[in-house]
C-alpha cells in the first residue's frame, strides 16, 4: 500500500469530497464514505448503534467508576458527592453533543487529530494534528491503566474484606495484578474480536443491573443492619471539607469523579470504522453514553450519599482499602459486601477490555497516518483465521506501554493516582482541540451529517465546551487534599502531562515534522474506481 498512500490534503478538498458524501442526505455506504475521508475499509464493521453505544457505555462502567473514584469526591462531603456529579455531568454532555457533531460529519477511527488537521489553519495542521493524537494515544492508555489499576485494587480489597480486613496488598501485589489484568485484556481483544460486539452488548445490562441492585439493596441494608437512612438534609444539602482548600474549591475538586467516569464517549469515535451506518451510529453513542451515565450517576450518588456512614473520614481510610467496599460492608455485611464487590469487580474487568479495544483503534489509526514510532509494524491488520480484521500488532502495543506506565504505581499513593489524572488531562486536551479547531479556523469546511445540533446552536455548544474543558484540564492538575503538598499527595498529572506534550512537541520539531505530513490516503486508484462507480449506482 505505501506506493500508493498520499497526503489527503494533496487531494481535491471539494465539498464532494468532504462533506456532500457525508451528509445527512448522502446514500452512500459506510466503505464509501470512509473513501472520500481517504481511507481503505479495512477492519470488520460489525457493531451496531446499540453497540457502539455500549462501547462508550461499558467503559464508563458507572458504578466501578463512581467506586475507584470516591476519593476525589466524598472529601467534599454529599454535596460534592451528589451536586458536584450533576453539575459536571451537564457540561460533559455539552462536550459530547460537540463532539458528535464532527463524529457524524466525519466518522473515522482518528477521529480527534484527523478533525483538528482537517480544520487547523495551513500552519498549524501538522504540528497540532501531531500533538492532538499523541495526547489522545497517551490519555487512552492512561484510560486503560486507571481503570485496570483500579480493578486490581478491588479484586484485593475483596480479599481483605473475607480476611475481616487483617490482610493489605502491597504496592508489588497490586501492580502484579494489574499487570495480569491488563494482559488478559489483551488476549481477549485478539483472539476473541468477532464476538465482542455481543460481549459489549452484555455489558449494558451487567452495568444497569448492578446500578439497580445497588440502589435498590443499600437503602434497604442500611435500614436493618445500620442506623437510620440519612435524611434528604444531610443527601443534598450537607457541606463538608476535609481538604485544606476552600470549601468551594472542594467541591470543584469533587468533578473529577464525574470528568473521569464520563470521559470516555471518545471511544465510539475510534470504533467508527467497526460501525455500520456510522455517521448515524456514532454521535448517537457518543450523547447516548454520556447523557445515561451523567443520569444514573446521579441517583446512584445520591443513594450512597443516603446510606452510607456519616464519617466520612472513616469511610476513605477504610481497611479494606476501598471506600465502597466500606460502605456495602456497613451496610450489608461481610457476605453482602463480597457478593457486590465480586460483581462491581466483573463490571470493571469488562470496562478494561472494552478500553483496550478503543485504545487500539485509536493508536492503529494513528499508526497508519504513519506518526508513531514502528508505524508500518503497528498499522498492520491481521488475516490469520482467528484474528482476522484486528489490529493485533496495535493491541500488544498498548498493552505493552500499559505495563509500563503502570510502574507509576509502585512510587506512592500519589503516583498512582497521577494514572487517574493523565487520562483525564490527555483526552480533554485531545477533545478540546478539534472543537476549538473548528470555530476558529473551520468556517464553512463543516459540513453536517446525520446528527446535527443545529445552525443557531451548535458553535455557542462548542464554546462552552471549549470553556469547560479548559478549566478541567486545569482542575485535575491541582492537589487534592491543599496547597501545600508533600511527595506522598503531591499531584503529578502536571509533570506528566507536560512532559507528554512538551515531549511530543519536540518530537515532532526535531525529527517527525520531515515525515508526519498529516493523514494519509490509503485509498488506491482501484479502490477510486470503485467508490466512482457505487457513487453512479446510488445516483441512478
Amino acid at each position: 500500500m505505501a506506493d500508493v498512500k498520499k497526503s489527503i490534503d494533496a487531494r481535491p478538498s471539494t465539498p464532494v469530497e468532504h462533506g456532500a458524501i457525508v451528509g445527512k442526505d448522502s446514500p452512500a455506504g459506510d466503505t464509501e464514505l470512509l473513501a472520500t475521508l481517504g481511507y481503505k475499509q479495512e477492519l470488520r464493521r460489525h457493531y451496531s448503534t446499540v453497540q457502539i453505544f455500549a462501547v462508550a457505555f461499558s467503559i464508563m462502567g458507572l458504578l466501578p467508576s463512581i467506586a475507584s473514584t470516591l476519593s476525589f469526591s466524598m472529601p467534599a462531603g454529599p454535596v460534592g458527592m451528589v451536586w458536584g456529579w450533576l453539575v459536571a455531568s451537564c457540561f460533559i454532555f455539552i462536550v459530547s453533543l460537540a463532539m458528535a457533531d464532527m463524529a457524524s460529519a466525519m466518522p473515522t477511527a482518528g477521529g480527534l487529530y484527523f478533525w483538528t488537521h482537517y480544520y487547523s489553519a495551513e500552519k498549524w495542521k501538522n504540528p497540532l494534528s501531531f500533538v492532538v493524537g499523541y495526547s489522545n494515544t497517551i490519555g487512552l492508555i492512561g484510560g486503560i491503566c486507571s481503570i485496570d489499576y483500579g480493578f486490581a485494587n478491588m479484586l484485593l480489597s475483596m480479599i481483605s474484606i473475607a480476611r475481616d480486613g487483617n490482610w493489605s496488598a502491597s504496592r508489588p501485589v497490586i501492580y502484579g495484578t494489574y499487570v495480569a489484568t491488563v494482559c488478559a485484556h489483551g488476549i481477549i481483544a485478539t483472539f476473541f474480536g468477532r464476538v465482542m460486539p455481543k460481549i459489549q452488548s452484555v455489558c449494558i445490562f451487567l452495568n444497569i443491573g448492578l446500578v439497580v441492585a445497588t440502589v435498590i439493596a443499600l437503602p434497604i441494608g442500611k435500614h436493618e443492619n445500620a442506623p437510620p437512612v440519612n435524611s434528604g438534609g444531610y443527601v443534598f444539602g450537607k457541606v463538608e471539607n476535609l481538604t485544606t482548600w476552600p470549601a468551594g474549591w472542594s467541591f470543584m475538586l469533587a468533578w473529577l469523579s464525574p470528568i473521569w467516569t464520563i470521559g470516555a464517549f471518545d471511544s465510539c469515535v475510534h470504533m467508527s470504522e467497526e460501525a455500520t451506518h456510522a455517521a448515524r451510529a456514532v454521535p448517537l453513542g457518543i450523547i447516548a453514553s454520556s447523557g445515561l451515565c451523567g443520569i444514573l450517576g446521579f441517583v446512584c450518588l445520591a443513594v450512597i450519599a443516603a446510606s452510607m456512614d456519616t464519617d466520612i473520614e472513616a469511610i476513605l481510610s477504610s481497611k479494606f482499602g476501598q471506600p465502597m467496599a466500606q460502605i456495602y460492608y456497613d451496610a450489608l455485611g461481610k457476605q453482602g459486601a463480597l457478593g457486590f464487590m465480586a460483581v462491581v469487580a466483573s463490571v470493571q474487568f469488562f470496562m478494561g477490555l472494552s478500553i483496550v479495544l478503543a485504545a487500539s483503534r485509536q493508536s492503529w489509526a494513528f499508526s497508519r497516518d504513519g506518526a508513531l514510532p514502528f508505524s508500518s509494524f503497528f498499522r498492520k491488520v491481521s488475516q490469520h483465521k482467528f484474528m482476522r480484521y484486528q489490529p493485533v500488532n496495535m493491541i500488544c502495543g498498548v498493552v505493552f506501554i500499559s505495563v509500563l506506565i503502570g510502574l507509576l504505581s509502585l512510587i506512592d499513593a500519589a503516583a498512582a493516582n497521577a494514572l487517574f489524572s493523565l487520562a483525564v488531562a490527555a483526552n480533554d486536551l485531545s477533545w478540546l482541540t478539534p472543537i476549538l479547531a473548528r470555530l476558529v479556523w473551520g468556517g464553512d469546511r463543516f459540513v453536517p451529517g446525520e446528527f446535527y445540533t443545529g445552525k443557531y446552536l451548535s458553535k455557542p455548544i462548542a464554546w462552552v465546551a471549549v470553556i469547560y474543558m479548559i478549566f478541567a484540564i486545569i482542575l485535575c492538575m491541582f492537589p487534592t487534599e491543599g496547597p501545600n503538598p508533600n511527595s506522598e499527595n503531591m499531584n503529578y498529572t502536571v509533570v506528566i502531562n507536560g512532559a507528554l506534550w512538551l515531549g511530543s512537541a519536540l518530537y515532532y520539531v526535531l525529527h517527525a515534522r520531515k515525515t508526519f505530513t498529516g493523514p494519509q490516503s490509503t485509498v488506491g486508484p482501484e479502490d477510486e474506481g470503485k467508490m466512482a462507480e457505487a457513487k453512479v449506482e446510488s445516483e441512478q
